[in-house]
């Protein structure tokens, strides 16, 4: 089993200097957990709803929430995101997935074509479900 088996092709990126806003906006409006950071088309870095969290006011969404607290919305990016994050090719086997699962401490894997452009993106989520749907089809 190859990686582009396992990878959701549903990409959504944001570029080096958008805005934790516009992060902030994808992330309420969507239903997974990871952006991938690009410049030029090519894959620079990944940003977690966890790295958003932590990096604007927990006021932002309340009526407690002051000039401050609005200002955390204004941060870019590349202020955040994790960089150089481990990437593999759609080629890549499943079993070199779960190694760099296993080796980093990461929840997804961006999948790259040859230009190092983002064209899907795997969850551990996405490793187990195809891991419970092997076992379902052996009776396990």
């Amino acid at each position: 089993m190859k990686a582009k088996s396992l990878m959701s092709d549903k990409v959504v990126t944001v570029e080096l200097d958008d805005t934790l806003a516009t992060v902030k906006d994808i992330f309420d409006h969507v239903n997974f957990h990871h952006l991938l950071v690009v410049e030029n088309k090519n894959l620079m870095g990944v940003i977690s709803d966890r790295d958003l969290l932590k990096a604007i006011s927990p006021n932002v969404d309340s009526v407690a929430a002051t000039t401050k607290d609005l200002a955390t919305l204004n941060k870019k990016v590349h202020q955040i995101m994790a960089r150089h994050p481990k990437a593999v090719s759609v080629e890549a086997s499943v079993a070199a997935v779960v190694e760099l699962f296993n080796a980093h401490p990461i929840s997804c894997i961006p999948v790259v074509n040859e230009n190092n452009e983002p064209v899907g993106i795997i969850s551990w989520r996405d490793v187990m479900r195809a891991l419970g749907e092997r076992m379902k089809k052996q009776g396990a």
